[in-house]
Protein backbone atom coordinates (compact mmCIF):
# COMPACT_ATOMS: atom_id res chain seq x y z
CA UNK A 1 0.00 0.00 0.00
CA UNK A 2 1.09 3.55 -0.73
CA UNK A 3 0.20 6.48 1.54
CA UNK A 4 0.39 10.03 0.20
CA UNK A 5 0.06 12.99 2.56
CA UNK A 6 -0.77 16.33 0.97
CA UNK A 7 -0.37 19.71 2.65
CA UNK A 8 -1.96 21.87 -0.04
CA UNK A 9 -0.97 25.29 1.25
CA UNK A 10 -2.89 28.21 2.64
CA UNK A 11 -6.26 26.44 2.82
CA UNK A 12 -4.80 24.06 5.44
CA UNK A 13 -7.12 21.25 4.29
CA UNK A 14 -4.63 18.38 4.36
CA UNK A 15 -5.44 15.10 2.64
CA UNK A 16 -4.27 11.52 3.16
CA UNK A 17 -4.54 9.28 0.12
CA UNK A 18 -4.13 5.50 0.41
CA UNK A 19 -3.69 3.44 -2.75
CA UNK A 20 -3.44 -0.33 -3.00
CA UNK A 21 -2.95 -2.10 -6.33
CA UNK A 22 -3.98 -5.69 -6.98
CA UNK A 23 -2.32 -8.17 -9.36
CA UNK A 24 -4.62 -7.10 -12.22
CA UNK A 25 -3.54 -3.44 -12.02
CA UNK A 26 -6.71 -2.20 -10.37
CA UNK A 27 -6.13 0.35 -7.60
CA UNK A 28 -8.33 0.78 -4.56
CA UNK A 29 -8.24 4.35 -3.33
CA UNK A 30 -9.32 5.92 -0.04
CA UNK A 31 -8.99 9.60 0.74
CA UNK A 32 -9.32 11.26 4.14
CA UNK A 33 -9.66 15.05 4.05
CA UNK A 34 -11.45 18.01 5.57
CA UNK A 35 -11.92 19.56 2.11
CA UNK A 36 -15.51 19.14 0.91
CA UNK A 37 -14.40 19.34 -2.75
CA UNK A 38 -11.85 16.54 -2.36
CA UNK A 39 -14.38 14.53 -0.34
CA UNK A 40 -16.65 14.65 -3.40
CA UNK A 41 -13.84 13.15 -5.46
CA UNK A 42 -13.20 10.55 -2.74
CA UNK A 43 -16.86 9.53 -2.75
CA UNK A 44 -16.70 8.89 -6.49
CA UNK A 45 -13.18 7.48 -6.82
CA UNK A 46 -13.00 4.04 -5.22
CA UNK A 47 -11.21 1.97 -7.86
CA UNK A 48 -9.31 2.74 -11.05
CA UNK A 49 -7.09 0.94 -13.58
CA UNK A 50 -3.66 2.26 -12.60
CA UNK A 51 -1.79 1.63 -15.82
CA UNK A 52 -4.55 3.10 -17.99
CA UNK A 53 -4.92 6.20 -15.78
CA UNK A 54 -1.21 6.92 -15.50
CA UNK A 55 -0.76 6.96 -19.27
CA UNK A 56 -3.76 9.19 -20.04
CA UNK A 57 -3.54 12.77 -21.17
CA UNK A 58 -4.79 15.57 -18.91
CA UNK A 59 -7.98 15.96 -20.94
CA UNK A 60 -8.83 12.24 -20.83
CA UNK A 61 -7.78 11.43 -17.25
CA UNK A 62 -10.64 10.17 -15.07
CA UNK A 63 -9.09 11.80 -12.02
CA UNK A 64 -8.67 15.20 -13.67
CA UNK A 65 -12.19 14.91 -15.07
CA UNK A 66 -13.49 14.37 -11.51
CA UNK A 67 -11.36 17.27 -10.30
CA UNK A 68 -12.82 19.43 -13.05
CA UNK A 69 -16.32 18.69 -11.77
CA UNK A 70 -15.70 18.79 -8.02
CA UNK A 71 -12.64 20.89 -7.20
CA UNK A 72 -13.01 24.67 -7.25
CA UNK A 73 -9.30 25.53 -7.07
CA UNK A 74 -7.26 24.88 -10.21
CA UNK A 75 -3.94 24.90 -8.33
CA UNK A 76 -5.05 22.15 -5.89
CA UNK A 77 -2.23 19.58 -5.74
CA UNK A 78 -4.45 16.69 -4.58
CA UNK A 79 -5.44 15.34 -8.04
CA UNK A 80 -1.78 15.14 -9.00
CA UNK A 81 -0.97 13.47 -5.67
CA UNK A 82 -3.63 10.82 -6.32
CA UNK A 83 -2.00 9.99 -9.63
CA UNK A 84 1.49 9.94 -8.06
CA UNK A 85 0.16 7.46 -5.48
CA UNK A 86 -1.33 5.29 -8.22
CA UNK A 87 2.01 5.31 -10.09
CA UNK A 88 3.86 4.11 -6.99
CA UNK A 89 1.24 1.51 -6.02
CA UNK A 90 1.16 0.14 -9.57
CA UNK A 91 4.94 -0.16 -9.78
CA UNK A 92 5.18 2.49 -12.51
CA UNK A 93 7.34 4.78 -10.38
CA UNK A 94 9.27 4.53 -7.15
CA UNK A 95 7.73 6.30 -4.17
CA UNK A 96 9.48 9.65 -3.96
CA UNK A 97 8.39 12.95 -2.44
CA UNK A 98 7.35 15.80 -4.70
CA UNK A 99 7.99 19.34 -3.55
CA UNK A 100 6.65 22.73 -4.58
CA UNK A 101 8.22 25.66 -2.78
CA UNK A 102 6.75 29.12 -3.10
CA UNK A 103 8.73 32.13 -1.88
CA UNK A 104 8.07 35.81 -2.14
CA UNK A 105 11.37 37.52 -2.82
Amino acid sequence: MIKVNVKPGICGLDSEINVEADDMGMNQITIETKCSYIRNIANELKEIDGVAECFEKFNTSEIYEMASRHCKHLACPVPCAIIKGIEAASGLALPKDVEIRIQKI
